[in-house]
Formats: C-alpha cells, sequence, structure tokens
C-alpha cells in the first residue's frame, strides 16, 4: 500500500513538473510574438485600403488604423510595431521597399502579397467591363501566370524575410472569395462571379504551398469571409465604387477587424 501510494506521489509530481514546464514553453511562444517586435508587410490587404482612418503619413500607400496589423498592434502591445504594408505592392516593391523594419528581435511578420504580381486590378476590370469569354480568358492568363512565374518571386520574398528575421514566426495572409453565389445580384454575371471566385482560390492555393515551404503559417481568410462575400447580405467587402475606385473590392472595416485580424489572432502565437 505504501508502494502504491509512492508512486501515486511521485507520479503527480512528475505531471506537474511537466505541466509547469508546458506552460512555460507556451508562455515564452506568446511572449516571442508579443514582445519581440511586429512588423507588417504586404499589399493593400494589409495597408487597410477600403476601410477608411488613412494615417495620413502614409500618403498613397494608405495605411489604416482599421486595417488588421494596427488593430492587432493596439491590442498585444508589442515592443515594436513597423507597419510598412503599402496600397498597389507587388513583390519587387516588398523586397525594395518594406523590408527596413525586420532584425534579429522582430517576433512576428504579416504579409500579404501576390495579387498585384497577378494582375488582379486588370482582371477586374477587364471582368467589369467586358464580356464572360474575355473575362475567363484574362483569368486564365492570370492563372498562367500563378503557374510558372510567381512561386518564384514569392520564395524570393519569402527567403527574404527568414534571413533579415531569423527569429520570426511569419504568418502569410491570403485573399478572400469575392462573391457569393447563387443569389439574385447587380454588377457581373454568375459565369463571372463563379471564374473570379475561383481564380481567388487558386491564388490562395499556390500562396500557401510557398509559404508552407518555407516553414510559414498561411492564414486562410476564405471561411472568416464567408457569408460576407459580395452579394451577401452582410459584406465585408466593397463592390466597384465609382466614387472611390482604389477601393472596389476590398475589404471594408468589418473585414479587416472580422474577417483578417480573427485569423491573424488565430495564427500567430498570441491569444486575443
Amino acid at each position: 500500500m505504501r508502494h502504491s501510494r509512492l508512486v501515486v506521489f511521485l507520479s503527480s509530481l512528475l505531471l506537474a513538473a511537466a505541466a509547469a514546464l508546458t506552460g512555460a514553453t507556451a508562455a515564452q511562444a506568446s511572449q516571442l510574438a508579443a514582445t519581440g517586435g511586429y512588423v507588417a508587410l504586404g499589399d493593400s490587404y494589409s495597408s487597410g485600403v477600403g476601410a477608411g482612418g488613412y494615417i495620413s503619413s502614409s500618403g498613397s500607400c494608405k495605411r489604416s488604423t482599421k486595417a488588421y496589423p494596427y488593430l492587432w498592434n493596439a491590442a498585444h502591445s508589442p515592443s515594436s510595431f513597423t507597419f510598412a504594408a503599402c496600397s498597389g505592392a507587388r513583390t519587387d516593391e516588398v523586397l525594395a521597399n518594406q523590408l527596413g523594419g525586420l532584425n534579429s528581435s522582430t517576433g512576428l511578420v504579416s504579409i500579404s502579397i501576390g495579387g498585384n504580381d497577378a494582375g488582379f486590378a486588370d482582371v477586374m476590370t477587364t471582368c467589369v467591363t467586358s464580356s464572360d469569354s474575355t473575362c475567363v480568358s484574362r483569368i486564365n492568363t492570370a492563372r498562367a501566370y500563378v503557374d510558372s512565374t510567381l512561386p518564384g518571386k514569392l520564395d524570393t520574398v519569402y527567403s527574404a524575410i527568414s534571413s533579415k528575421a531569423p527569429n520570426a514566426q511569419v504568418v502569410v495572409l491570403g485573399y478572400p472569395r469575392f462573391y457569393r453565389l447563387g443569389t439574385v445580384c447587380l454588377g457581373l454575371s454568375e459565369t463571372k462571379r463563379s471564374a473570379i471566385n475561383n481564380a481567388a482560390d487558386y491564388l490562395d492555393a499556390a500562396v500557401a504551398r510557398r509559404a508552407a515551404a518555407h516553414g510559414f503559417t498561411f492564414g486562410d481568410v476564405r471561411t472568416t469571409f464567408s457569408g460576407h462575400e459580395i452579394c451577401s447580405n452582410s459584406s465585408w467587402l466593397h463592390s466597384l465604387n465609382l466614387l472611390n475606385i482604389g477601393e472596389s473590392y476590398h475589404p471594408t472595416a468589418p473585414g479587416q477587424s472580422g474577417g483578417y485580424l480573427p485569423v491573424l489572432n488565430g495564427a500567430a502565437r498570441v491569444t486575443p
């Protein structure tokens, strides 16, 4: 009986020690992202175009106080915050202009990139102004670029991030599907809407593959935007806006806070 009690006692001690170590490891991981410094890179989906509240000093980059990087920083207070994402950015612009804030103390990096390289703006312009067949043809050209050229450009950006911030967790955010299908909706035809959604899926899959190859986390926002696409009753994306063309097909403020921020929170090693 004494021997049995001793075994139980020792087992309890070991379990307690293991739990303490596990808790310490988790705490250290959380602190890495929270206190190691946060750098937000990328294009207009990360700068916050469409959300309003633009920071005047950001100029044409249109960085918004309602964008998910700004909201994440406000919620978690990392030791430093560099908001480098810029409207219209392509992979080359990230390499040339956005990596200055990265260093060995950076704990978290977020980035959305690739849409502009693949010709997002031209695809949408073509689909809005042309026939179904012309829209689909332009999308097929973009898909060919995603197959042939984009992976190498993403690899170059991701490798540069790893080199400059070797201790950082990197979260690569994807793009939402734009349209809810099967509904009565003014504007583009169902054929165009379906083709655009499929193109978003195709791009996300390509970005996710390259992110995984570099050991990065892919943040899929299609789940959080589900039910909030254009043509839904509660869209988190701007449709065509003739009064402010630049905001067309970009997330609204609720899209940033409800679509992107929860995905970053779930991927980063910090609880909101």
